[in-house]
């Protein structure tokens, strides 16, 4: 009974004691609808040992592996918990939802369900314990019999099939923030190209290795409870990481770091012909979190949604494999920036539509690591190779990588003479899926939201007379090169009808710095625009050329602004300016550091910390 109270202590204490034992003899008597049981863990890539890593010690994960099938090519479509969670419960990209901003409060139609509810009202009894954190302002009530700590399939009603989902955040970037004691030894770990080799990194590293070995434990005990209750007959288990990390350059980033996730899925012997594949053998079909939803459904034989972006991948509506999945990342915390990005087998494309941005923003959370901190102080010091300081750089519009030959992602051929050709078909099928989801991600998050007052993101999004999402993404695409020969057409954009074409020609001069000084007639002209978006980055660029004597009061201006987004958009401009403007403004910003946003109380704080250190 050692695993029993082990479980018990793992997923919720002793108030579970009777719900188990009541459970031991509720077994499915239901053979044609599998239980469905999902084992999540947080913030890891597939650092386990059936995956070859080097340094994993995962022996439970490892047999699981050998008795279920292993996806080599399974992916978080964001690379951070709350979009992903976001995608995986609807079915539907987070960025055609417009819950794509890490920690937003955007609705949904009613029309989209999260997928349990699907599953409930064909039967199925549906727990979750105890993370939710879908993104969303909409209300999960629907979706489950019970969502808590102390959620179980315990309570199901005796042959009822069930859906369960165990969260473990063992794994969680935060038990990176203070130092503990170390079994991994750091002296052996293994460290990619892109990390220097500090004393910060290898002992960041090695308790990372650690979480995942007391998460491994964690699982074993709930794979140990799942048999002792005679349920595992009767269970596909699906074992899966809600995204990559956790240490810097991963999670956040649509590197493979932060968006290849480890994905194993037992099938008992019942349900072996839903398997794809043997017992112990290895799976290499793409597939991302968009399909899980679509997938969970197939496999219960309930009809997938035709709304549903996703595809599911077992079960009787399972569909051919794709050639590619997508990924997306917006707002990380405090922070914005912009990217999309295309994964085939072995390529990966990325679109950055704000380059003038570094990749290392500084983010309040990612900073508590110690080996972020190590690392930035290398880079100000200038004792970092090339590969290592490209993330304190800013960015090239487009990346691409051969993940085969270049599986850390450091060799960018996007300018190679000899991949012209991949990178056209990977640029053209980035903007393609982005046109077809009709993604709202490329209106600034305050317009959309602006936009969206009496309806949801999503259901702008699908009004061509709302959005025109071709005009505005060519403009984003036009705006992200820092090319001059695209300035006479930005200056013609600053005075189209459409905001988000106007937001992106300021952007686009932005991004040229001094090359678009033509354009101050017309950027002056801007700083009355009725969107208060194009006003920011119309100041942005006229601070960039002498022109802060005019700019700086439309920043303190919307600095004023009651809406959230606009302030963090004004911070966020404030604190890439340089740095004689921005001690011209310290003073107003001290009278901005209590403000009622958090995520803006960050980054003023940030901007007058480093103002005191210069």
């Amino acid at each position: 009974m050692t695993a029993r109270r082990d479980f018990l202590k793992i997923m919720g204490g002793a108030a579970l004691a009777p719900l188990l034992v009541r459970s031991v003899n509720a077994q499915n008597t239901n053979s044609e609808r599998p239980n469905l049981l999902w084992l999540v863990s947080e913030d890891n890539s597939p650092l386990l040992g059936c995956y070859g890593n080097l340094d994993a010690h995962t022996p439970n994960l490892d047999q699981f592996a050998a008795e279920g099938v292993r996806y080599t090519n399974a992916f978080a479509n964001a690379p951070v918990c709350s979009p992903a969670r976001s995608t995986l419960i609807t079915g539907m990209y987070a960025c055609s939802l417009g819950t794509h901003h890490m920690r937003s409060h955007n609705p949904i139609p009613a029309s989209i369900k999260f997928f349990p509810e699907y599953l409930r009202a064909a039967g199925y009894y549906c727990s979750n314990n105890p993370k939710e954190d879908y993104n969303t302002s909409s209300p999960a009530n629907n979706a489950w019999d019970e969502s808590s700590f102390e959620a179980l399939w315990s309570k199901r009603s005796p042959g009822q099939p069930f859906f369960s989902v165990l969260n473990f955040n063992i794994s969680h970037e935060s038990r990176l923030h203070q130092r503990v004691e170390l079994r991994h030894n750091p002296a052996t770990i293994h460290l990619p190209p892109y990390h220097p080799d500090t004393v910060e990194f290898r002992e960041d590293w090695s308790q990372y290795h650690d979480q995942i070995t007391k998460l491994d434990l964690q699982i074993g005990v709930v794979l140990t409870e799942l048999a002792e209750q005679n349920l595992a007959q009767d269970t596909i288990v699906f074992y899966y990481a809600d995204h990559g990390g956790v240490l810097p350059r991963s999670k956040r980033f649509i590197y493979d770091a932060g968006v290849h996730v480890p994905l194993i899925i037992r099938f008992p012997e019942k349900y072996q012909h839903l398997a794809p594949a043997a017992p112990g053998e290895i799976v290499d079909r793409l597939v991302s979190f968009v399909d899980f939803a679509p997938t969970m459904l197939s496999l219960a034989n309930v009809p997938v949604p035709a709304y549903m972006q996703g595809q599911a991948f077992l079960g009787a509506q399972q569909t051919p494999e794709p050639s590619s999945v997508y990924l997306f990342r917006g707002r990380m915390d405090e922070r914005y920036d912009m990217m999309r990005g295309v994964r085939t087998k072995r390529f990966k494309y990325i679109h950055n539509y704000l380059p003038n941005r570094p990749y290392a923003q500084h983010l309040t959370y990612l900073w508590q690591m110690a080996s972020m901190q190590a690392w930035q102080a290398l880079y100000k010091a200038g004792k970092l190779d090339p590969i290592q300081r490209q993330f304190f750089q800013t960015k090239p519009t487009e990346e691409l990588y051969d993940i085969e030959a270049d599986p850390h992602e450091v060799n960018n051929l996007a300018l190679h003479p000899s991949y012209q050709s991949i990178l056209v078909i990977l640029r053209q099928m980035n903007r393609t899926w982005g046109l077809q989801i009709r993604d709202v991600g490329f209106l600034p998050e305050a317009e959309m939201m602006a936009r969206s007052q009496g309806q949801s993101p999503f259901e702008l999004g699908q009004s061509p007379s709302a959005y025109s999402i071709t005009r505005i993404m060519t403009a984003a695409e036009v705006a992200s090169q820092p090319n001059p020969q695209n300035l006479t057409q930005l200056i013609q954009w600053l005075n189209d009808a459409d905001s988000g074409v106007r937001y992106w020609a300021a952007q686009g001069c932005v991004v040229l710095g001094t090359q678009a000084t033509p354009a101050q007639a017309a950027l002056l002209h801007q700083l009355n625009d009725p969107s208060s978006t194009v006003r920011i980055t119309v100041a942005e660029a006229l601070c960039q050329w002498g022109q802060s004597d005019v700019a700086l009061p439309v920043l303190q201006e919307l600095f004023e602004d009651e809406r959230e987004a606009i302030r963090l958009h004004v911070i966020n401009v404030i604190a890439n300016l340089d740095l004689a403007l921005q001690r011209s403004m310290a003073e107003f910003l001290q009278t901005r550091v209590d403000d009622s946003s958090l995520m803006v109380q960050w980054a003023v704080q940030k901007t007058l910390v480093d103002l005191q250190g210069t």
